[in-house]
């Protein structure tokens, strides 16, 4: 019996994890959730129809850019090749009918789409029948990434592999014949990146409290340092969780586009399970401190929570609420340790604060006007506010300084430094600082986020440590 063709021969390829890095059912269910988080409840009962149900329902909802969604080049790269040389390829996959045939069409290179449809989840066995009755037992190629098509390539004539060795190896074990596309992904180094543990450094702030109440027993600083690790682990679920709802806007940015998520290196489901992780490792050290810490990182998480699906998209509330999520970092501290926080501490943190979060916008949009755009995609501003910011922040910065010098002029000083004179190189350090801050903002050489660059510029960090022993020489 002569052997067909190459040509002649189908070529059948999986989407998600094998055209796309990403997995569409996680996709739709992010943007569904980011549309309406009330709709998580929705999935609970289409699941109980099924898996295709679910899907069939989510499609129905949700609007997909599948123009910016992270797919394998090399193998489209591999797949206009045979399409060029005459090849006919199928689009074949458990994603909903609707969202495969957007993408067939954004390719314009498949013959046909087999996927999921309301009644029918086009996943494993099923798949594996559905193209055995169409095209015929070794009748096809089949280009898949997972364990679940290995009864997809026991049937075909020869394996196309998308993934690791191990998936490889699956493959050879029911087909001889295989072309494998490795893709190598470390994880460990994208989930610390993922969970931005660079930022948590912003955490810092929770010791605070315990620095300006002079509180340096050993308990004391156990605690502090537990509502560190809790509000960090916390603060890394939100990043999680909102690099998962923003992934059309990163893929539009420059730089996001980048993060593990949006570039498809680190899987969506995965991300789920981890964020979750997350969150229950931060309530479970937030238990062993005070409840008043508990309930300002409940307050915490609630309000990230309403940033990631609202207030970032609002021009100025954004800020202000960047302002108060970093000032909510200081009242942790002093909950951990019962510690009760002066006006003046309050009344500097939020101005301070918030000439910051203006300083983070100014730097966004001032990278947005450099690559020639008009507007943040998933932002509330336009390039002209750059302006506005600026004077917003500056002003800003300069009031919390104000309230620096009120407060060592004031009566509470005396009763908790025995130097004070000491303190006004603090008022000095400060206003250079966010001086300087602002003009590197100026000069397009800040950091997008003004806290995490405090700790890796050199001068601030300098700045620093001169305001920490000003104090203890004040004391």
């Amino acid at each position: 019996m002569a052997t067909p063709a190459v040509n002649s021969v189908p070529l059948c390829v999986d989407l998600d994890g094998t055209l796309t890095r990403t997995d569409l059912l996680f996709e739709a269910f992010f943007v569904l959730f980011k549309q309406n988080p009330f709709a998580i409840f929705l999935c609970i009962g289409w699941l109980l129809h099924g898996r295709a149900y679910l899907k069939e329902q989510i499609a129905r909802r949700v609007t997909i850019d599948v123009g910016v969604l992270p797919y394998n080049t090399e193998l489209v790269a591999y797949l206009r090749d045979e399409h060029s040389s005459g090849r006919h390829l199928y689009l074949c996959t458990a994603t909903n009918q609707r969202l495969a045939t957007q993408i067939a069409a954004h390719f314009g290179l498949f013959t046909g789409v087999l996927a999921s449809t309301e009644d029918r989840n086009l996943f494993g066995r099923s798949k594996a029948q559905a193209l055995v009755d169409q095209f015929g037992d070794g009748g096809f190629d089949y280009c898949g990434d997972a364990m679940a098509d290995v009864p997809v390539w026991r049937q075909s004539r020869r394996a196309i592999v998308v993934g690791d060795k191990h998936i490889a190896a699956a493959a050879r074990k029911v087909n001889a014949a295989i072309i494998f596309f490795e893709q190598k992904r470390r994880l460990l180094p994208l989930v610390l990146k993922e969970m931005r543990v660079h930022q948590w450094v912003k955490n810092v702030l929770v010791f605070v409290p315990l620095l300006t109440a002079h509180r340096f027993d050993l308990p004391s600083i156990v605690a502090v340092c537990l509502a560190f690790l809790s509000f960090s682990l916390c603060a890394s679920s939100v990043y999680l969780l909102n690099d998962m709802l923003d992934l059309d806007a990163d893929r539009r940015h420059a730089r996001k586009r980048n993060r593990p998520f949006a570039s498809g290196k680190l899987p969506l489901s995965f991300g789920a399970v981890l964020t979750v992780l997350l969150l229950a490792a931060s309530v479970g050290i937030g238990v062993l401190l005070p409840w008043r810490f508990g309930a300002v990182l409940a307050a915490y998480f609630v309000a990230t929570l309403a940033y990631s699906f609202a207030l970032k998209r609002m021009a100025l509330i954004d800020v202000f609420a960047l302002a108060c999520l970093y000032t909510v970092r200081v009242i942790a501290g002093g909950a951990a340790n019962g510690i009760t926080l002066s006006y003046w501490l309050i009344l500097f943190c939020v101005p301070i604060f918030l000439s910051l979060a203006m300083v983070k916008r100014y730097v966004e949009l001032d990278a947005i006007l450099r690559d020639g755009k008009v507007e943040a995609a998933g932002r509330g501003y336009i390039t002209q506010d750059l302006s506005i910011l600026r004077s917003f922040g500056t002003s800003s910065a300069y009031l919390a300084v104000l309230v620096l010098a009120l407060y060592l002029n004031s009566p509470e000083l005396k009763q908790l430094y025995r130097h004070p004179p000491a303190l006004w190189a603090v008022f000095a350090l400060t206003l250079y600082w966010v001086s300087r801050i602002w003009m590197f903002a100026f000069r397009g050489k800040m950091h997008d986020d003004p806290i995490v660059f405090a700790f890796k510029d050199r001068v601030s960090v300098g700045v620093i440590g001169l305001c920490g022993l000003c104090m203890l020489f004040a004391i």
